[in-house]
Protein backbone atom coordinates (compact mmCIF):
# COMPACT_ATOMS: atom_id res chain seq x y z
CA UNK A 1 0.00 0.00 0.00
CA UNK A 2 1.44 3.31 -0.86
CA UNK A 3 0.92 6.04 1.27
CA UNK A 4 -0.36 9.62 0.36
CA UNK A 5 3.54 10.85 0.36
CA UNK A 6 5.57 9.78 -2.74
CA UNK A 7 8.79 11.09 -1.29
CA UNK A 8 10.03 12.94 1.80
CA UNK A 9 12.09 16.28 1.70
CA UNK A 10 14.66 15.50 4.28
CA UNK A 11 16.47 19.07 3.79
CA UNK A 12 17.62 20.21 7.13
CA UNK A 13 16.06 23.54 6.47
CA UNK A 14 12.87 22.58 7.29
CA UNK A 15 13.21 22.18 11.05
CA UNK A 16 13.58 23.12 14.25
CA UNK A 17 17.37 23.94 14.91
CA UNK A 18 17.76 21.18 17.69
CA UNK A 19 15.83 18.28 15.43
CA UNK A 20 17.82 19.93 12.62
CA UNK A 21 21.41 18.96 14.41
CA UNK A 22 20.06 15.17 14.77
CA UNK A 23 18.99 14.56 11.29
CA UNK A 24 21.30 13.33 9.14
CA UNK A 25 22.79 11.03 12.00
CA UNK A 26 19.65 9.21 13.02
CA UNK A 27 18.49 9.32 9.75
CA UNK A 28 21.61 7.22 8.24
CA UNK A 29 21.45 5.11 11.83
CA UNK A 30 17.58 4.01 11.95
CA UNK A 31 16.43 4.60 8.47
CA UNK A 32 14.38 7.22 6.80
CA UNK A 33 10.71 5.50 8.00
CA UNK A 34 12.04 5.83 11.87
CA UNK A 35 12.88 9.24 10.68
CA UNK A 36 9.27 9.94 9.72
CA UNK A 37 7.07 8.43 11.96
CA UNK A 38 8.86 10.00 14.88
CA UNK A 39 8.42 13.15 13.14
CA UNK A 40 4.54 12.18 12.41
CA UNK A 41 3.91 11.08 15.36
CA UNK A 42 5.30 14.22 17.09
CA UNK A 43 3.31 16.51 14.97
CA UNK A 44 -0.16 15.01 15.73
CA UNK A 45 1.25 14.69 19.56
CA UNK A 46 1.88 18.40 19.75
CA UNK A 47 5.51 18.46 21.61
CA UNK A 48 8.31 16.01 20.93
CA UNK A 49 7.82 14.13 23.90
CA UNK A 50 9.60 10.63 24.90
CA UNK A 51 7.05 7.72 25.76
CA UNK A 52 5.37 9.39 21.98
CA UNK A 53 9.13 8.82 20.31
CA UNK A 54 9.46 5.15 22.31
CA UNK A 55 6.20 4.30 21.03
CA UNK A 56 6.70 5.17 16.81
CA UNK A 57 9.82 2.98 17.37
CA UNK A 58 7.94 0.30 18.80
CA UNK A 59 4.99 0.22 16.36
CA UNK A 60 7.91 0.24 13.80
CA UNK A 61 9.68 -2.44 14.86
CA UNK A 62 6.29 -4.52 15.14
CA UNK A 63 5.58 -3.71 11.50
CA UNK A 64 9.48 -5.02 10.50
CA UNK A 65 8.36 -7.98 12.02
CA UNK A 66 5.26 -8.99 11.48
CA UNK A 67 4.01 -7.24 8.41
CA UNK A 68 1.40 -4.79 7.87
CA UNK A 69 -1.84 -4.31 8.59
CA UNK A 70 -1.68 -4.58 12.44
CA UNK A 71 -3.94 -4.80 15.74
CA UNK A 72 -2.53 -3.29 18.46
CA UNK A 73 -3.75 -3.63 22.15
CA UNK A 74 -1.85 -1.37 24.49
CA UNK A 75 -0.88 -1.22 28.26
CA UNK A 76 -0.11 2.37 28.13
CA UNK A 77 -3.64 3.54 29.73
CA UNK A 78 -5.32 7.00 28.89
CA UNK A 79 -3.24 9.15 31.34
CA UNK A 80 0.22 10.94 30.45
CA UNK A 81 2.42 10.06 30.43
CA UNK A 82 2.91 7.31 29.72
CA UNK A 83 -0.50 6.86 27.57
CA UNK A 84 1.60 9.05 25.12
CA UNK A 85 3.01 6.02 23.85
CA UNK A 86 -1.05 5.19 22.11
CA UNK A 87 0.06 8.68 19.40
CA UNK A 88 3.53 6.78 18.59
CA UNK A 89 1.96 3.38 18.00
CA UNK A 90 -0.57 4.72 15.97
CA UNK A 91 1.98 6.43 13.44
CA UNK A 92 4.19 3.29 13.84
CA UNK A 93 2.71 0.70 13.64
CA UNK A 94 -0.15 2.15 11.34
CA UNK A 95 -3.07 1.19 13.55
CA UNK A 96 -5.28 3.86 14.08
CA UNK A 97 -8.19 4.46 16.05
CA UNK A 98 -9.62 5.53 13.09
CA UNK A 99 -9.40 2.33 11.19
CA UNK A 100 -10.46 0.45 14.95
CA UNK A 101 -6.98 -1.15 15.14
CA UNK A 102 -5.95 -0.43 18.01
CA UNK A 103 -7.16 -0.09 21.64
CA UNK A 104 -5.93 0.30 24.97
CA UNK A 105 -7.08 -1.74 27.63
CA UNK A 106 -7.95 -0.23 30.60
CA UNK A 107 -5.74 -0.89 33.41
CA UNK A 108 -4.34 0.93 36.95
CA UNK A 109 -0.76 -0.32 36.03
CA UNK A 110 0.10 1.82 32.27
CA UNK A 111 3.13 0.24 31.04
CA UNK A 112 5.25 0.82 28.00
CA UNK A 113 3.77 -2.27 26.85
CA UNK A 114 1.26 -3.44 23.53
CA UNK A 115 0.50 -6.73 21.53
CA UNK A 116 0.72 -6.63 17.96
CA UNK A 117 -1.71 -9.16 15.83
CA UNK A 118 -0.95 -9.30 12.23
CA UNK A 119 -3.44 -10.10 9.70
CA UNK A 120 -2.36 -14.19 9.85
CA UNK A 121 -3.27 -13.97 13.04
CA UNK A 122 0.67 -13.87 14.38
CA UNK A 123 1.00 -12.38 17.78
CA UNK A 124 4.00 -10.33 19.43
CA UNK A 125 4.17 -8.81 22.90
CA UNK A 126 6.55 -5.91 23.11
CA UNK A 127 7.74 -4.21 26.35
CA UNK A 128 10.45 -1.47 27.15
CA UNK A 129 13.78 -3.12 28.77
CA UNK A 130 13.76 -2.35 32.53
CA UNK A 131 16.75 -0.12 32.09
CA UNK A 132 15.20 1.97 29.33
CA UNK A 133 12.20 2.33 31.16
CA UNK A 134 14.39 3.24 34.85
CA UNK A 135 16.31 5.57 32.65
CA UNK A 136 13.33 7.36 31.53
CA UNK A 137 11.73 7.42 34.90
CA UNK A 138 15.06 8.73 36.64
CA UNK A 139 15.23 11.76 34.03
CA UNK A 140 11.77 12.67 34.11
CA UNK A 141 12.25 12.58 38.29
CA UNK A 142 15.22 14.98 37.68
CA UNK A 143 13.05 17.16 35.55
CA UNK A 144 10.26 17.32 37.87
CA UNK A 145 12.39 18.18 41.21
CA UNK A 146 14.69 20.61 39.33
CA UNK A 147 11.61 22.78 37.21
CA UNK A 148 7.98 21.00 38.24
CA UNK A 149 6.00 21.32 35.48
CA UNK A 150 7.03 24.49 33.77
CA UNK A 151 8.31 26.13 30.24
CA UNK A 152 11.84 24.86 31.76
CA UNK A 153 10.88 21.40 32.02
CA UNK A 154 9.03 20.85 28.98
CA UNK A 155 12.30 22.05 27.10
CA UNK A 156 14.27 19.73 29.38
CA UNK A 157 11.38 16.96 28.11
CA UNK A 158 12.44 17.84 24.34
CA UNK A 159 15.88 17.65 24.76
CA UNK A 160 15.57 13.80 26.68
CA UNK A 161 13.56 13.01 23.52
CA UNK A 162 16.06 13.97 21.03
CA UNK A 163 18.11 12.47 22.72
CA UNK A 164 16.35 9.09 23.20
CA UNK A 165 15.44 9.03 19.45
CA UNK A 166 18.85 9.49 18.66
CA UNK A 167 20.64 7.10 20.65
CA UNK A 168 18.27 4.20 20.99
CA UNK A 169 17.60 1.74 18.52
CA UNK A 170 14.63 0.44 18.30
CA UNK A 171 16.18 -3.37 17.55
CA UNK A 172 17.38 -3.03 21.14
CA UNK A 173 14.66 -1.18 23.49
CA UNK A 174 12.18 -3.90 23.80
CA UNK A 175 12.01 -7.15 24.75
CA UNK A 176 9.39 -10.15 23.16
Amino acid sequence: MVGVLQSWDFSAGQYAPDVREIAASTIDRFGADEWKAVLLTNEIHGHLGIYSTIGAKMGLYARELLGSPLSVLSFAGSKPPVSCLNDGLQIGSRATLGHGQIKVADTDKPSVKAVFTAADGQSITLCLKEQYARQIEKDIQTGVNLDGNSPAYWQYVRELALKYWRDWDRKQLFKQ
